[in-house]
């Protein structure tokens, strides 16, 4: 006992005995709240529980402008988190900041992560203008159409297996509409017509399905004839609010019940709200059958507005991350990515192609139904005045609500949009 013991010392003195890894602590912020949270914080556990050599100490923070300020000024004095979750339409706006560190190809192998491993609109998006990568996209959450299936029995729109059919222009969907006004539909179109999102989302689709462009990477604020465009977009959703279609001023929460309360046809909103129909329908609290579809061709292209949550690695003030580190960073991440199908259940799309074209996700009803959207999504300009709880928000819910509801002309609230976000740039 005393030989090993002798023996073992010298070995220590000498530096030949190995010494035990020191576990890493990740430091991780997110926004994640609800079913979104839920899932997230289990996915933790689980790596966590996986990985004996890092440790991932997780905080939840409020969800838009109070998140993205914070990070802003914590990153800045070497006080933010490892890794964060970043919506990749604030991107820009990040950039702009200097908070946001590169994902170097070196990184990604760590990961077990490739570049073609993610859908071109979403990996566009997370890069900067030099085509330099600062997120990893983990989904892809779009603007998709709810409808009730009751709303439209005995209308041409609805094929024998119930599922929708036969709209491909403006006109179809607005017979559409007017099928399902006859049909008893209160409200056949629900959004949140006076929330910042809603209104945005649905105009800035409107205006992409025409090939307009918001901003340009230039940025000129509605250039060539995308005002025009505008325009028609604007005056699209007029005339739904002056034929009874859409609701007046409804906040969030009250578009959600519209739909489930059985009183719209259609709704416009995130794929997000997939659970909550998920979950009324197993509690037979809907009281009638639904489903969801990519938003329709409605004019001349076939796209709609998306955004993802991705991975990013801010700043740590003046300091460099460790090697080791940043290590168990990227191997968090790549690790988050092959198991994004256990968050593809909230109703996002996994910007991972490996898990999106697998059996599994194809399996996943009804989310698969509109997984074909991830390579037509148009992302939000890539200007730091635009993405999620930007100037381009406030300009839809400021200006371009009022105008749907009739208190200004469509060109008018274009040329107030121009005038504001031109103003934001300065």
């Amino acid at each position: 006992m005393k030989l090993f013991t002798s023996l073992a010392m010298a070995a220590l003195l000498s530096g030949a005995m190995p010494v035990m890894a020191q576990q890493q602590t990740i430091t991780w912020w997110d926004f994640f709240a609800g079913g979104d949270g839920a899932r997230m914080k289990a996915l933790i556990q689980q790596f966590n529980d996986e990985n004996p050599d890092i440790k991932v100490n997780a905080t939840t923070l409020e969800w838009g402008t109070p998140f993205y300020t914070k990070v802003r000024t914590s990153a800045a004095v070497g006080q933010g988190p490892d890794v964060m979750t970043y919506h990749l339409s604030r991107l820009p706006m990040g950039l702009k900041e200097g908070i946001l560190t590169p994902i170097t190809d070196a990184d990604l192998q760590i990961a077990g992560l490739a570049k073609d491993d993610f859908y071109t609109p979403a990996l566009e998006a997370a890069k900067g203008p030099d085509s330099t990568l600062y997120a990893v996209p983990f989904d892809i959450h779009s603007t998709v159409l709810f409808y009730n299936k009751n709303l439209l029995k005995g209308t041409p729109f609805l094929d024998a297996e119930g599922n929708l059919t036969g709209i491909d222009s403006l006109e179809k969907f607005e017979a559409a509409l007017a099928a399902a006004k006859a049909n008893g539909s209160t409200a056949p179109i629900s959004y949140a017509t006076g929330d910042d999102g809603g209104v945005y989302r649905v105009f800035y689709t409107l205006l992409a399905q025409q090939g307009g462009e918001l901003i340009s990477a230039d940025g000129q604020v509605l250039p060539g004839d995308s005002a025009d465009k505008a325009v028609r977009a604007v005056e699209i959703m007029t005339k739904w609010a002056e034929n009874g279609w859409q609701p007046e001023q409804a906040l969030y929460e009250a578009s959600v019940a519209l739909f489930t309360s059985g009183k719209s046809a259609f709704f416009f909103n995130g794929a997000w709200e997939v659970p909550t129909m998920v979950d009324l329908s197993a509690k037979n609290e809907l009281g009638f059958e639904w489903g969801v579809a990519e938003i329709p061709t409605l004019l001349e292209k076939h796209t709609n507005w998306a955004d993802s949550h991705g991975w990013a690695v801010p700043i740590q003030g003046k300091a460099e991350m460790a090697p080791e580190k940043r290590e168990a960073v990227m191997k968090l991440i790549g690790w988050m990515e092959k198991h994004s199908l256990d968050w593809a259940a909230a109703g996002h799309i996994p910007a991972y192609k490996p898990v999106a074209t697998s059996p599994e996700f194809a399996a996943m009803k009804p989310n698969s139904n509109y997984a074909g959207l991830a390579d037509r999504a148009t992302y939000d300009p890539r200007s730091p005045v635009a993405g999620v709880a930007s100037p381009t928000y406030d300009a839809a819910v400021n200006i371009i609500a009022p105008a749907i509801h009739g208190y200004m002309p469509a060109t008018d609230a274009v040329d107030q949009l121009r005038a504001e976000l031109e103003k934001a740039m300065k």
